[in-house]
């Protein structure tokens, strides 16, 4: 498989259309803003142009990280890293056969969703149940944000599975 790290960039892009969805005042949006003590004003008060780009940096780092939990040949390569970063050859000739013979395995959107879904899951929902829980807010305000990240992850494991 053809390595394309253009996907992180593009698979970053997910969480902002998804959430312009999801938190669109139609769909969860009043939901989010009478749950997170969020305002009309403070939407309108705020840095939008520093807010969309650390929302995207941030989202680029999901990506880098989501891309080697989705696919599981980079867990093989890590492995070997710092040999072939030595010029070990054998190291190196290895991982080039491994990938010949499997590099294909498990690479699809369907695997990758998956595992966007689990690490939602396993990973965003504790970290927003846990915060909400000391801010006092109620399961509204955490099954409305680990919805999102359920289907931000997911879409985003799926894309880079499939295409990275």
């Amino acid at each position: 498989m053809e390595y394309n790290p253009l996907f992180y960039f593009l698979a970053a892009i997910i969480p902002m259309i998804v959430g312009a969805i999801w938190y669109n005042p139609s769909v969860f949006g009043k939901a989010w803003m009478k749950h997170s003590g969020v305002t009309e004003e403070m939407i309108k008060g705020g840095n939008m142009l520093l807010i969309f780009g650390l929302s995207y940096l941030f989202s680029l780092f999901l990506a880098f990280e989501l891309g080697s939990i989705v696919i599981h040949q980079a867990g093989v390569e890590a492995l070997f890293a710092n040999d072939m970063m030595a010029g070990d050859e054998e190291a190196s000739a290895f991982i080039e056969d491994f990938m010949a013979e499997y590099g294909h395995k498990h690479r699809h959107f369907g695997h990758g969703a998956l595992h966007g879904g689990i690490t939602a899951i396993l990973f965003a929902l504790p970290i927003i149940g846990i915060v909400a829980m000391f801010e006092r807010k109620r399961w509204n305000y955490v099954l409305i944000h680990a919805g999102y990240w359920f289907v931000t992850l997911t879409l985003m494991g799926g894309v880079l599975c499939q295409f990275l």
